[in-house]
């Protein structure tokens, strides 16, 4: 099992990272996307950011463009997109694959310490999406694999992922605030 801390990622700017700069923290780490029906989320998860960043919560944005070709743009023009249409202020990553042969180490990592996400309403999530990727000859990704855009992992303040949140569970959930609350409180 990796480090979560460890893996080599990049900055949306382009130089080298690791998450490690956040040790200490609670993390929540997305697979964005910036032309998807959930982009929207985009301002729950600054306001969220906004709201426990004093607290020791760092929001790690992810772009991927792994469903429906809906992170087409370059790293420039996504901090663009997301620092004008949403003034997101949490971290941005480079795009990265989340899902098939080319997954982020990460990526691997999160869905190996987290296999099942958190949402009632997942089931009825993948079934609507199923039915609008049908029409294009696809279908979801089986689980445990990341289902769509905006999936959350939750990591406490060893870098171990905690929980996991479906994409239709919003950053404002109550769920996923309690959980934030609770991971920020355990020091």
């Amino acid at each position: 099992m990796a480090n979560l801390y460890d893996i080599p990622v990049q900055r949306i700017t382009g130089e080298p990272a690791t998450l490690s700069e956040y040790s200490g923290k609670v993390l929540l780490v997305v697979n964005v996307a910036s032309r998807c029906g959930l982009t929207k989320q985009y301002e729950a998860l600054e306001a969220l950011y906004t709201r426990f960043k004093d607290a020791g919560l760092v929001i790690c944005g992810f772009p991927a463009n792994d469903f429906g070709a809906q992170e087409p743009g370059t790293d420039e023009e996504i901090a663009t997109f997301c620092s004008s249409s949403y003034n997101v202020d949490f971290p941005m990553f480079s795009k990265i694959a989340v899902t098939g042969e080319a997954t982020h180490p990460l990526y691997n990592e999160l869905i190996s310490e987290q296999p099942t996400a958190i949402g009632e309403t997942r089931a009825a999530f993948r079934e609507r999406l199923n039915g609008f990727l049908e029409k294009n000859g696809a279908t979801s990704n089986p689980e445990p694999g990341i289902l769509w855009n905006f999936e959350k992992f939750l990591l406490d303040r060893t870098g171990k992922a905690i929980a996991r949140f479906s994409p239709e569970v919003t950053p404002d959930d109550p769920q996923v605030v309690a959980a934030i609350e609770s991971a920020i409180a355990t020091s």
